[in-house]
Parts: C-alpha cells; structure tokens; sequence
C-alpha cells in the first residue's frame, strides 16, 4: 500500500482540474460548429438556446422558458461521444524497487486520465497486471467516483512478477461502446524480450490502444561501474557481473535499441507507444500524452 497523501495531496487535484479546463478550452477552439452523429454510444448534451423560426421541430421548444419570457426558444444539443476507457496498471515489483518514483509517476498518471475521463462523463475501469490481470473496480461513470479511484489506487499493492503476454492476452474490452486502453508499465514482464509480444495483443481488442512506458532514467543510464552484484527484484535471481565503461555503453546502446524496436512494433501495428520519463515534469508530460491524437484528449 501507498501513502495517499505521497500520491494524491490536495495540489495534486488542483493541478489536475487546472488542466482539465485548460484541455477542454483548446478542444472548444479546435472544434467548427455542433457535431452530430446518430452512431451508437453517443448522448445528447445540452449546448445553447436560439430563438424558434417556422419550420423548427416544436418539440424542441422549452417551455419552462416560454412561461417565463412570453417568448419561443428551442434547445440545442451537442451529440458526445461515450467511450469505456481502461487504465491497465502493471503492479510488478520491478515498479516500485530500486526505483519507486516509477510506481507513484504511474499511479499518478492513472488517476490523471480515470479524472479526465470522469469529468467527461465516460465509463472507466480500473485493471492492474501481476502474475494475473485483476479488476480493481466496477466501471465507473460520473465525478464522484474520483475519491473511489484514489482509494483504491491508494491500496493497490506491487510485488512479484508480471505476466504481460498472458494478462494482456485474458485482456478483453467491452465491445457496447467506443475503447480506450491505456496500458501504464515498465514493460520488463517476466523478460525485457516479450514486450513486444505482449503488447501485440492488443490487436486483437476493438479498441484504441496506448502504451505508456515508465522509465527511470537510470534505467537507461545506469550509474554503475566495478564489479556489481545484481539481484532480479522479482524473481530474486543473482548475478555478479564486472561493469565497465565498455559494458556502460553496450548496456544503454541495448536499452535504446530495446525501446526503438518496441516503439516500431507498436508503430506496425498501430498502437500508440509513449515513453514516459519518470525525472520530468508531470503536467508537461501528461499534456503531451494527450496531444498526441488519442480520443480522450478529443472528448469532453
């Protein structure tokens, strides 16, 4: 279990109302005229009032405002998009240890998108990923589940190993309306090498899927050298191994190959990879998640 107040202070939640508002302006400058569609998973939201002319549909009139004002006007309706956006948390040990910034940054992170899509009036579920894939809770719909999202994000507890290939691949979305899959994990699984194979399985889902890759920056510059005794944190094997500069170099020249092969796996199959690094700024960060095209930036 997590401190909430090391997670979720009240600044938090400020920050992240800010940027909801701040989205939300730049999408309402974006848009040209009322959106209408009679696809399914859609609502009706109420957008404005015009003056009624000859020929509009009467039933549209509000009459609570005629007997106020002696005057006809009809209600106009914007069509909003539903969408069941799941936030997949990958709960391995390999998240909070050596380097617990991971698993606080992720657990941020899931929280900032279950309030963006809230606040928006879409359905969330909330999944983690260990040696098996859990639902933590019920689809939510409606603002007021936010503090049941923090609660429970709160209290998810990180351990053992994950099994990405066999969790994403029990993974099924809904299929009632539109899916978002958000995918938070540092992808090692139980081998640096079936990441790719995991994250294939989202071609399977009907849903649009996203990747975010949490990465310490030691991680991928690890400041070692002599001779280093190393412990797999989730399955506790150890290896002593002697660290050079040579090594140095053919370690990060790896690291950086391992996320360039994964990013063009994701690329093939269409499947948004986001690399997030843990040392920068959350908001610049998350913005620039949700600038990248996904739905949810579009909603709301």
């Amino acid at each position: 279990m997590t401190d909430r107040q090391e997670l979720f202070d009240p600044q938090f939640l400020d920050r992240l109302r800010s940027l909801f508002f701040k989205l939300r302006k730049r999408r309402q400058l974006q848009r040209k005229g009322i959106q209408q569609t009679q696809a399914a998973g859609f609502s009706r939201e109420f957008k404005d009032h015009r003056h009624y002319v000859p020929g509009d549909d009467f039933r549209a009139i509000d009459w609570r405002l005629f007997a106020r004002l002696d005057r006809e006007f009809i209600r106009i309706y914007e069509e909003v998009q539903e969408f069941h956006v799941h936030i997949l948390v990958d709960r391995s040990a390999s998240m909070q240890e050596p380097h617990s910034e991971k698993r606080v940054m992720a657990l941020r992170l899931a929280l900032a998108l279950a309030y963006m899509a809230l606040v928006s009036q879409h359905r969330v579920s909330l999944l983690s990923l260990g040696d098996d894939l859990r639902r933590e809770l019920r689809p939510l719909k409606g603002q007021g589940h936010v503090y049941q999202m923090i609660e429970q994000l709160a209290k998810l507890p990180f351990g053992g190993a994950t099994d990405l290939v066999g969790g994403l691949g029990r993974f099924r979305p809904s299929r009632d309306r539109r899916g978002l899959v958000f995918i938070i994990s540092d992808l090692f699984g139980r081998s640096p090498e079936t990441s790719a194979e995991a994250v294939a399985q989202a071609t399977r889902w009907p849903a649009e899927t996203h990747v975010i890759h949490i990465i310490h920056p030691r991680e991928a510059h690890p400041d070692l050298q002599g001779e280093i005794r190393l412990v797999d944190v989730e399955t506790s094997e150890t290896r002593r191994i002697w660290f050079t500069k040579r090594e140095l170099a053919r370690y990060e020249a790896a690291f950086a190959q391992y996320q360039e092969d994964l990013a063009r796996s994701c690329l093939q199959r269409k499947i948004d990879y986001f690399p997030w690094q843990t040392d920068r700024a959350f908001e610049d960060t998350f913005v620039e998640l949700l600038s990248r095209g996904n739905a949810l930036a579009g909603s709301g």
